[in-house]
């Protein structure tokens, strides 16, 4: 009997793998050039490379603390506080994004033409201007601008607006954290609002007809039939702008607000541990990106069409 099989040589897949083996290999030379140079330079200039000045007082105190936190305490302690600051902003931020981006989106296609044309006023305005101006006249064009605590904006007993932030009936949130969340939830809901309308489009119009022939009413159409099916179109590019938003919270240090690059950045003003600081903050930008990927991979897996 004669063997058909072709030699191992000519099968794409044996080639795919090799090119992977060389990538990592390249990858790998590259990693070793670049931390041996860095290396050198770091012993031209007297500095050990080293990641024990976090054992350090930290000495500089930290605007807002969501867990206790002294002057006296460590470096270590001190980005402790701004990762779970840039996380309390990340987190509401995605939340409310997504309600506003989404709201926003749906309106793009009301049948109303105010509803429709104050959707698209907004999306044109938040979409198209810089991040930057967007935080800066939040905190300084609003939040500044309130009154005196003595002299507070009271809504229906329940909200109280000062210059010292927004009050709550169960905690309350300072002007810079309330700028920062503002500026990402308007900033990133007005791409996701493009986002949301452009998947709810692609959804074939035969399954609007199908559901408007069963009696549906048009808000049960659009939950109940043409929503889970734009959720295809929709969570890919979603992940992106969760992404940026989480990133573009590094602008907080632009209000005053004390998050992860803050604090990392007056570690290294501190210490002049470029490299270092430099590691910590691209390590956890890196796993909170990975985080925010892993978790919209899996939603996505959810929504897609399983082949029978």
């Amino acid at each position: 009997m004669t063997n058909d099989k072709p030699p191992i040589w000519r099968d794409n897949r044996f080639w795919q793998i090799i090119a992977q083996f060389l990538a990592l290999f390249l990858v790998a030379i590259l990693v070793t050039i670049l931390w041996s140079n860095l290396n050198r330079n770091l012993q031209q200039l007297g500095i050990k490379f080293g990641f024990d000045f976090l054992k350090q007082q930290a000495s500089f105190d930290i605007g807002e603390t969501p867990i206790v936190y002294q002057a006296t305490d460590t470096y270590t302690r001190a980005l402790w506080v701004g990762l779970i600051n840039s996380l309390r902003v990340a987190i509401a931020g995605i939340f409310f994004t997504t309600i506003v981006g989404i709201t926003a989106g749906i309106a793009r296609l009301s049948d109303n033409w105010l509803v429709r044309n104050i959707s698209l006023i907004y999306v044109e305005i938040f979409r198209n201007t810089p991040l930057l101006l967007q935080l800066l006249f939040w905190y300084f064009a609003v939040f500044l601008s309130f009154p005196n605590v003595d002299n507070k904006i009271s809504l229906w007993g329940l909200i109280n607006l000062s210059k010292n932030g927004i009050d709550l009936p169960w905690f309350h949130l300072s002007p810079e954290f309330s700028a920062l969340l503002l500026g990402l939830i308007f900033y990133t809901g007005a791409f996701i609002a493009e986002i949301v309308r452009g998947g709810i489009q692609s959804v074939p119009k035969g399954q609007w007809e199908a559901a408007r022939s069963l009696g549906l009413k048009p808000g049960l159409v659009m939950r109940l039939v043409v929503f889970p099916q734009a959720l295809r179109v929709i969570i890919p590019p979603l992940t992106s702008q969760y992404l940026n938003l989480t990133k573009n919270s590094s602008l907080a240090i632009a209000i005053g607000y004390p998050d992860i690059y803050f604090v990392a950045s007056t570690t290294f003003n501190q210490t002049g541990r470029a490299v270092e600081v430099m590691l910590l903050l691209m390590l956890t930008y890196l796993t909170l990106s990975l985080t925010i990927s892993m978790i919209m991979n899996l939603l996505n897996r959810t929504v897609q069409i399983q082949e029978r």
